[in-house]
């Protein structure tokens, strides 16, 4: 069993920005709930106020597969859809990950 990650890179409408903003948070705290579903995390440009991505962990292929081809993402993503000018999706086997220690106090 692999964790997977999903990157899917949006340019939202001019003016839409905070509506965005809004709707995927309401939406992220559905999905949250969902098996399989471990993390998300929604990420501004920092030169590009309009351009985000969406990034989820999931615990495998074939868990985040099942969300993809559900009513239940289609309904949730639905008004996402109406606010962006673009989107690319792409998923990713997660090979390693290496966390920084937390710094010792003083």
């Amino acid at each position: 069993m692999t964790t997977v990650r999903t990157v899917l890179a949006m340019r939202i409408k001019e003016g839409c920005e905070e509506q965005f903003e809004a709707e995927w948070r309401s939406a992220a705290e559905e999905v949250r709930a969902l098996d399989g579903c471990l993390k998300q995390d929604l990420v501004r440009d920092a030169d590009d106020p309009r351009s985000y991505l969406i990034i989820s962990d999931w615990v495998d292929r074939e868990r985040l597969d099942a969300f993809g081809r559900s009513e239940h993402r289609d309904r949730l993503l639905h008004m996402i859809r109406e606010l962006r000018e673009s989107a690319q999706r792409h998923t990713y086997q997660v090979l390693h990950s290496v966390r920084s220690e937390p710094e010792e106090p003083r």
